[in-house]
């Protein structure tokens, strides 16, 4: 037998290499959804198969990869494009983290949830947790945003009335009905517009017309500010929100606004009969959004409750009243005494107003003190059941400073998987979705929070990628708008954080109740309502970049949640700026029709819903990406540039066949949008195509 020389051995090396294609990158794929895991969301023990995506004969070797085994994968699907590699996988009851190694002559590579390369990055390996799921019905679904005082006044016998109480040193303020449309006083958390559950209950016809499939609100139970973030009684809805059949009491005079004598608070809001009567037309209310079609999500304000709260009771609310255990605050013999962090002082410094820990320092906000007391910690997870429960049956919560319950990371999750178990033992469709900043990883492990309200894989990226403003409106930087390296690494990388499931169901918002409104940070206005005024939040404005962030908002993987007003045009600084009433009777419509037809878009393509997502080849300003599945594609380009823009788009990412046609099903420009389709050919797997300035473009492969 004769040895090849080392010369013979490279040129045919060579030869191979000359004979076989380069690999196509581009085509390489896979994700969690359910074209690429099945099944998508698999149980303990169950057998499942994975595929990966690859140019037609340009792979010799792919492998499914752990960092004990490589699984070797055979095609089992092929088209004219691509060959479909598979293996099945028996899972155990943990959970199962893997990458892609990809052989083709003598190259090889890697492809993890990043994207393609050559390390091993652990942080960015594929991960199924046997057993985890999130509700379908959240997966792509249309939320809407409503702080209830806000939207719309359906009862007016039930609005809080001026004197009425007294809280944070100030009382409680009506705005009259012709007054609906004055923005907020700077320092407001006891001036109330009068919105109640009746009036969305009227406005339903509304919602159901714009598209909206879920409705989250701000919290709802007994509280004695507007936003109710300091909640007094987590067993019942306010009955200014709901109704109050039993009024009595005194109006408070200007010299008694001392905060220990809301006595008219007391009689309308502790009374029991009204209590008890808002309860029932909270679940009737829920009942017939059930059969409209909608969903509710309930606001869980858990990390801290307010002074007004029975178990402290600053105010001397229950005082005296009977079924009533003593007050934290008013005695160290109470049997809350041990929900809250109180400092040991002497009994002459009783009663000392600072001497329990408030969350950031606020005493009308006492932080729960969840290790000292297993009775809380009980309480609290029985609060979580009961309205996710009959005759409620809500179905879900949004928690709020999730991170923040607790005085350690380990009781914190701990406590969250106490509160899962507890919650979907329950009602096993409802959602946990979780407040949250920064990299969520620890929390969306499949045992505690099923998603989170999506900041840094959606509202803050998009922000700034096409405003340069920081979601407050705090800070301006011109550099940073259109900068696609910094879109493109911040949305992989914490995209990369989210189990598949959960990330079809973050909720992806532009506008929230604790940030500036979109539409005013396309001013460029960097501030803040009490230093440049109310009108400043509405001039200069750009409708441009509001339809382009729409466009992106209805196609991006997750939840698109609208935040009330947003569709009509609604704008404001940051809190309490934000929280202006719904322009009810001076809507912008031209704004509202274009979310009702992006949203019909959206909810009638499942590949808008829970399909796949890459991104295409991209440039500052220009910004391309699909979402797919094998069976359908969208190619969605926005340029947000103040010139007309001439673009090369490369679609083999996007599942798209080397030729083909593409469909524009919508488009916005400077000016509106239209739906007019024009077709568009993919020839040798690439678009050419002409994108007007300041647009957004939706094509589908027909």
């Amino acid at each position: 037998m004769r040895y090849k020389s080392v010369d013979e051995i490279n040129r045919t090396q060579q030869y191979i290499m000359r004979m076989r294609p380069i690999l196509q990158k581009e085509a390489l794929f896979s994700d969690g959804t359910k074209d690429y895991r099945i099944p998508p969301e698999p149980k303990a023990y169950e057998t499942v198969t994975i595929r990966f995506r690859a140019a037609k004969n340009n792979v010799d070797m792919v492998w499914v990869c752990t960092p004990l085994e490589h699984y070797p994968m055979r095609v089992t699907k092929s088209d004219e494009t691509y060959d479909y590699y598979s293996v099945e996988i028996a899972l155990a009851e943990e959970a199962f983290s893997y990458y892609f190694e990809i052989m083709s002559g003598f190259l090889r590579c890697r492809y993890d949830r990043y994207g393609v390369t050559q390390e091993i990055r652990q942080q960015y390996f594929f991960r199924i947790v046997p057993g985890f799921s999130t509700p379908d019905w959240a997966k792509g679904a249309v939320m809407y945003q409503i702080m209830v005082d806000r939207f719309y006044n359906g009862d007016e016998s039930n609005d809080v009335l001026d004197n009425e109480y007294f809280y944070i040193r100030t009382l409680s303020k009506r705005v009259p009905p012709n007054q609906w449309e004055k923005c907020p006083e700077n320092f407001s958390v006891g001036e109330f517009y009068g919105g109640d559950l009746e009036g969305v209950r009227k406005k339903l016809d509304y919602l159901a017309s714009l598209g909206v499939e879920v409705l989250y609100f701000n919290p709802i139970f007994v509280s004695p500010s507007n936003h109710k973030y300091d909640i007094q009684d987590y067993d019942h809805i306010d009955p200014h929100f709901g109704v109050i059949v039993e009024d009595e009491g005194e109006l408070l005079s200007d010299y008694e606004h001392d905060n220990r004598k809301a006595t008219r608070y007391c009689c309308r809001v502790a009374n029991q009969k009204n209590l008890e009567a808002s309860n029932k037309f909270f679940a009737k209310f829920v009942k017939e959004a059930h059969e409209r079609g909608m969903k509710i999500i309930l606001d869980g304000v858990f990390n801290h409750c307010g002074s007004f709260n029975c178990w402290m009771d600053r105010e001397k609310i229950y005082a005296g009243q009977t079924g009533f255990e003593v007050g934290a605050y008013l005695s160290k013999e109470s049997p809350y005494r041990s929900y809250f962090g109180f400092k040991d002082q002497e009994d002459s410094a009783w009663p000392d107003n600072k001497n329990y820990e408030g969350w950031w320092g606020h005493d009308t906000l006492p932080k729960l003190n969840f290790e000292g007391s297993k009775e809380l910690y009980d309480d609290i997870l029985r609060i979580g059941k009961k309205w996710v429960s009959e005759p409620y049956c809500v179905d879900g919560w949004r928690l709020d400073v999730a991170e923040d319950l607790g005085h350690s990371k380990e009781f914190n999750h701990q406590f969250w998987r106490d509160f899962r178990k507890a919650v979907k033992e329950a009602n096993p469709n409802a959602i946990i979705l979780a407040e949250h900043y920064g990299d969520p990883k620890d929390w969306l492990m499949g045992d505690q929070w099923d998603t989170i309200m999506n900041y840094s894989a959606f509202m803050e990226p998009l922000t700034w990628f096409l405003t340069g403003m920081e979601k407050h409106s705090d800070e301006y930087h011109p550099e940073r708008i259109g900068k696609i390296s910094d879109f493109e690494g911040a949305m992989r990388h914490y995209m990369a954080s989210f189990l598949t499931p959960s990330l079809l169901c973050s909720m992806n918002q532009l506008s929230n109740h604790d940030h500036s409104r979109f539409l005013t940070r396309t001013n460029h206005k960097a501030g803040r309502v009490e230093y440049l005024g109310a009108g400043a939040a509405s001039e200069g404005i750009e409708y441009s970049a509001m339809r382009e962030a729409v466009v992106m908002q209805m196609t991006w993987p997750g939840a698109p949640t609208l935040y009330y007003g947003d569709e009509a045009g609604l704008c404001g600084f940051t809190d309490p700026d934000n929280r202006r009433t719904y322009p009810w009777g001076n809507e912008n419509q031209d704004l509202i029709d274009l979310h009702r037809e992006l949203i019909r878009i959206h909810k009638n393509n499942e590949a808008l819903r829970t399909g796949s997502f890459q991104f295409l080849n991209s440039e500052d300003k220009l910004l391309c990406y699909a979402r797919f599945t094998i069976d359908q594609q969208f190619v969605i380009l926005i340029n947000h540039d103040d010139r007309e823009r001439d673009l090369e788009v490369f679609t083999v990412k996007a599942g798209i066949p080397r030729t083909a046609t593409l469909c524009q099903v919508f488009v916005t420009t400077e000016n509106g949008y239209s739906l007019m389709p024009i077709r568009h050919r993919v020839e040798k797997g690439r678009l050419s195509i002409t994108m007007q300035k300041k647009s957004a473009v939706i094509l589908e492969r027909i």
